[in-house]
């Protein structure tokens, strides 16, 4: 070996060691908890290991309060053991080998040793407990996820080179990438969910198993894909981990708008990338969030041209356009977070945001009144906020002066709002009278009646702002004149 080559060997061996002490002095914030917990099961006479993501981020110096453990105990051995000093137990998970237990604020959750074989028709494990961590350790679906610290003594144990791939940010599987997705599909968005987290590049040989078998993860049901796919654009470069769906081909198996995107430039470059300007539409309103990942924005952000494929049209002047492609956007939105099975009223908001999103484009041109003011704020609703996020990322032209321009009249919209809400509560526009007043003005008991009068009213208000109790009761008087309510 040359000099150089063993001075090299000789700082990787470094690092790594100086790696292995950051994750012993992470994990000392968390003691006395966890040696606590690894005396308790010593005495008992088993194993105890600090495993999987809780070794990988303390590693990462951003240990949790979330922590997983395994052990040779079996769950009722494992209960007898946490019983009276845990501060309580749940044991819904039992049936995979798994007791969770809370102390002092931490989660901890306790699975005895794995050695599942997978049915190769769901994602289903059929459970069979293993008998070593190492057996443990190979089952796990990534290297940085398949190294343990023992307890108490934090013992370190990496058989799969899980510590020199956290060194290096390489995603790579502890066997073969075949088999680990052939066992479990669902690795496959992980592996692009942790390229999003960590910032980490996949290991070519997992990226093309990852191509290759990428209608595998037909198996695996909408929930779990979903719960992947959220963290996955939660994530801190979710940019690079929706690149590696769409370049495998998982993207196609449950979100092919994604992919829908990636239209053919026409020869004249009428219009820009659908697909990359979505990107950095993602990546806009991230750098828009307040307080960490706000889904619903950059769900919005992400879908919100999917409509563009459907809607292109090229003029007889060779222009490209995509009319109403806000509203068949906002359609396809809906219908593909119903089938991914987001909850209805997430679903709903993004879907809002996508079908408001075009809104404001009038509005440079000087055609919006104080009712046209209202009636976005109003439509807008609680997203308002999000609405200006999403407006704002959404200019991504290199016309410099263009978008000036269109920051300028988003900043003078924002203003004229600010000014008409100081005028009027624009949060809760209502009408200037309410059902018990439209009942007793016009004698007519509950019912559709004065449902209709109330929302002519609200009509009136969005139009001209607020009106005095005289100008309300004769403008409710005039309208149940002319649909014959009242003679």
């Amino acid at each position: 070996m040359s000099e150089a080559s063993a001075s090299a060997s000789a700082a990787e061996r470094h690092e790594l060691t100086a790696a292995q002490r950051n994750a012993v002095a992470e994990l000392l914030r968390v003691s006395p908890v966890a040696d606590e917990l690894g005396r308790r099961f010593a005495r008992a006479g088993h194993e105890l290991h600090l495993v999987g993501g809780s070794v990988r981020d303390a590693l990462l110096g951003r240990l949790g309060n979330d922590l997983d453990f395994c052990t040779d105990a079996h769950p009722d051995e494992t209960v007898k053991v946490v019983r009276g000093w845990a501060e309580s137990i749940w044991e819904t998970g039992r049936e995979f080998g798994t007791i969770a237990c809370q102390r002092d604020g931490l989660t901890l959750e306790i699975t005895t040793f794995r050695a599942e074989v997978y049915d190769q028709v769901s994602r289903n494990p059929v459970v069979q407990y293993g008998t070593s961590l190492t057996e443990d350790l190979k089952r796990r679906d990534f290297t940085v996820n398949a190294m343990a610290v023992s307890l108490p003594d934090h013992r370190f144990t990496d058989p799969y080179g899980g510590l020199a791939d956290l060194a290096a940010k390489i995603i790579r599987t502890p066997g073969t990438p075949q088999e680990s997705f052939r066992d479990d599909p669902l690795r496959m968005l992980r592996a692009a969910r942790f390229a999003a987290q960590l910032r980490f590049a996949v290991h070519p040989d997992v990226r093309a198993a990852m191509t290759r078998m990428a209608s595998d993860l037909d198996r695996i049901t909408a929930e779990r894909i979903r719960d992947e796919f959220t963290k996955l654009l939660c994530g801190a470069d979710p940019v690079t981990g929706l690149r590696l769906l769409v370049d495998t081909g998982l993207a196609e198996r449950f979100l092919p708008e994604l992919t829908g995107l990636k239209l053919t430039i026409d020869e004249h470059a009428q219009h820009k990338d659908v697909y990359e300007h979505t990107l950095t539409v993602v990546t806009n309103a991230m750098s828009m969030e307040s307080d960490g990942c706000d889904f619903v924005l950059r769900m919005a952000a992400l879908m919100h041209d999917v409509g563009k494929p459907g809607t292109k049209a090229v003029g007889g002047d060779g222009r490209v356009s995509f009319h109403h492609h806000e509203v068949v956007g906002a359609r396809l939105t809906k219908a593909r977070m119903k089938a991914l099975r987001y909850p209805k009223d997430v679903t709903s908001q993004v879907v809002k945001l996508v079908g408001l999103h075009l809104r404001f484009y009038g509005y440079g041109r000087g055609e919006w009144t104080d009712s046209a003011v209202r009636r976005y704020v109003t439509d807008a609703g609680d997203l308002l906020s999000r609405l200006h996020k999403l407006t704002r990322s959404d200019c991504t032209t290199r016309n410099r002066r263009k978008a000036a321009q269109l920051a300028a009249d988003y900043d003078a919209l924002e203003e004229r709002i600010a000014r008409i809400a100081a005028e009027e509560d624009l949060a809760r526009v209502r009408p200037d009278l309410d059902g018990n007043a439209i009942m007793e003005l016009l004698g007519v008991p509950p019912g559709p009646v004065v449902g209709r009068a109330w929302q002519h009213l609200k009509e009136l208000r969005l139009e001209r702002g607020p009106l005095d109790r005289d100008e309300a009761e004769a403008e409710l008087l005039r309208w149940a004149r002319d649909e014959g309510i009242v003679g």
